[in-house]
C-alpha cells in the first residue's frame, strides 16, 4: 500500500475516533445529576434529580435506611452472634442515572462508596376492562454494602463487600403520568449474598417521578399509596362526624324555635266553661 493510501486510512480512522469522541461528549453533556438535599426541610430526606437535554426526566424525594445483619464472633471465639447494622443514607451522596421511555434508574453511593443504592423503574401497558392503561413501578433494588466500613460495622466474620437485591419486585404502582407520594414507612426484603442474611430497606417521606415530568423540576399530579389515605380518612373523618352532629343539633334547635314560637301564638281555649262569658 503506498503513502497515499496510509494516509486516506488514517484520516478515516482520525475521523471516526473525532465522531465517536463527540457523540460521548455530547451524551455526557445533555445528561445531568444533582443533588439537591440542601433544599429539603427535612434532614433526613434526599432529593435526588436526573435532567436530560436540559429538562428533568426524573425526580426522587425521600429517606432511606437499611438494615443490615452480620455475624461477629462470641466472646468464647466458638460461637456466632447477629448484629444489626442501621445504615442511613446521607446528606452529599453521589448520584447518577438514566433515563428511558419504558426503564428509568436511579444510583446512590455514599461515605465513600462503601455503600450503593441502585432503583430501577420500568412503565408497562396493561389491558383492562376499560381500555389500555399504562402504570410505572420500582421493579428491582439493588444495594451493596462493606462490611469493612467501621462506622456501622464492628469486626464482622464476612468482612468484605455483599450485594443484596431484591426478587419479582413490583412496588410504588402509579398510574403513568403521576408521581408517587407516600409518607408512611415501606418496607423491602432484599436478599444478601451474605448466607442466611436478609437485608431490610425502609423508605420513608417518598416523593418519586421517573417517567413523563412535564414541568422543569415540578412533580405531576400526586398518586398517593393507600396507607396515607386511610390515615387521612382516619383524620377526616371525626372532624366530618363533628360537623354533621353539629349541624343536626343546629337543625334541632332551629324546629324547637319556630315549634315553641307557633305554639305560643295559638290562643287558649279555657277549659273551664264559666270563663266563656268573658270571651267575645
Amino acid at each position: 500500500m503506498d503513502l497515499r493510501g496510509r494516509a486516506f486510512l488514517s484520516r478515516d480512522r482520525l475521523r471516526i475516533l473525532l465522531m465517536l469522541f463527540h457523540a460521548m461528549a455530547q451524551t455526557v453533556a445533555e445528561q445531568e445529576v444533582e443533588n439537591l438535599s440542601g433544599l429539603s426541610t427535612n434532614p433526613g430526606k434526599d432529593i435526588f434529580v436526573v435532567r436530560e437535554n436540559g429538562t428533568t426526566c426524573l425526580m426522587a424525594e425521600f429517606a432511606a435506611k437499611f438494615i443490615v445483619p452480620y455475624d461477629v464472633w462470641a466472646n468464647n471465639y466458638v460461637d456466632l452472634i447477629t448484629e444489626q447494622a442501621e445504615i442511613a443514607l446521607t446528606r452529599g451522596a453521589e448520584v447518577n442515572g438514566r433515563c428511558g421511555h419504558n426503564e428509568s434508574e436511579l444510583q446512590v453511593f455514599w461515605i465513600d462508596r462503601a455503600y450503593t443504592l441502585k432503583m430501577l423503574f420500568v412503565k408497562e401497558s396493561h389491558n383492562t376492562s376499560k381500555g389500555p392503561e399504562a402504570t410505572w413501578r420500582l421493579s428491582k433494588v439493588q444495594f451493596v454494602y462493606d462490611t469493612l466500613e467501621k462506622t456501622h460495622f464492628k469486626d464482622p466474620v464476612s468482612a468484605g463487600k455483599h450485594t443484596a437485591n431484591s426478587h419479582h419486585l413490583a412496588a410504588l404502582v402509579t398510574p403513568a403520568g403521576m408521581s408517587y407520594e407516600c409518607q408512611a414507612q415501606q418496607s423491602i426484603s432484599l436478599a444478601s449474598s451474605d448466607p442466611q442474611k436478609t437485608v431490610t430497606m425502609i423508605l420513608s417521606a417518598v416523593h418519586i417521578q421517573p417517567f413523563d415530568i412535564i414541568s422543569d423540576f415540578v412533580f405531576s399530579e400526586e398518586h398517593k399509596c393507600p396507607v396515607d389515605e386511610r390515615e387521612q380518612l382516619e383524620e377526616t373523618l371525626p372532624l366530618i362526624l363533628g360537623l354533621i352532629l353539629g349541624l343536626v343539633i343546629v337543625i334541632t334547635l332551629v324546629i324547637y324555635h319556630i315549634h315553641h314560637k307557633m305554639t305560643a301564638n295559638q290562643v287558649q281555649i279555657p277549659r273551664d266553661r264559666s270563663q266563656y262569658k268573658h270571651m267575645g
